[in-house]
């Protein structure tokens, strides 16, 4: 079983079985109170499910893409959760749970994945289809750009405004049970955080 935890839009934690699939999923869509709900959610997550942390094989992160405050408050809660459980961690691009929930839902052919990344711009991701177990292929991005220069406008495009947890949390299973490599403990933030470094001291005058 896994706990899953994603900032990268709203915030959403979930658990998950590889048999059993989703037992819990919390979210909450507001971005701008990532710190304030994530400690409630993966408490009201693991409660829900009825799961002891004991009873957990790992912990996934959302390494988005997302906006720097956000996307960090949720790796770094995966990240000393883990720790603390004594269970590893399992990084997953968040853009390819929304992905997979899109395709399990019906849709089929390419795909462009699309979430808010403030300043007036958006995050990509662009999808092929589903392998042969099911999971999205990624054939372009993670990127960033204006709304009006998105690429591959003739891809059917879905606004995402939450990245589900329980579907990140599916794809790691998914990919264990088959052997395959998850994504690199490398975060996607795809731009500076919106903080200016200091050039030194400055000079006081009387």
């Amino acid at each position: 079983m896994l706990l899953a935890i994603d900032t990268s839009a709203g915030t959403s934690v979930a658990v998950v079985d590889r048999d059993r699939g989703v037992l819990s999923e919390v979210i909450e869509t507001d971005t701008m109170r990532h710190a304030e709900v994530i400690g409630t959610l993966i408490d009201e997550a693991l409660t829900v499910a009825g799961i002891a942390v004991r009873e957990l094989s790992g912990v996934v992160a959302g390494m988005g893409p997302g906006p720097f405050t956000g996307l960090r408050v949720g790796i770094a809660a995966a990240k000393a959760f883990a720790i603390g459980a004594g269970r590893p961690l399992v990084p997953v691009v968040s853009h390819d749970a929304v992905a997979f929930e899109r395709y399990a839902s019906g849709h089929e052919g390419p795909l462009l994945v699309v979430t808010d990344a403030r300043r007036r711009e958006r995050y990509w991701t662009a999808y092929s289809g589903v392998d042969d177990i099911g999971l999205p292929v990624r054939l372009d991005g993670p990127g960033l750009a204006k709304p009006d220069e998105l690429p591959h406008p003739e891809t059917p495009r879905f606004e995402a405004e939450v990245v589900p947890a329980g579907r990140l949390g599916m794809i790691a299973e998914f990919r264990y049970a088959h052997g395959l490599p998850m994504d690199p403990d490398d975060a996607l933030y795809l731009r500076s955080p919106d903080v200016t470094l200091s050039t030194g001291p400055k000079r006081v005058t009387a």
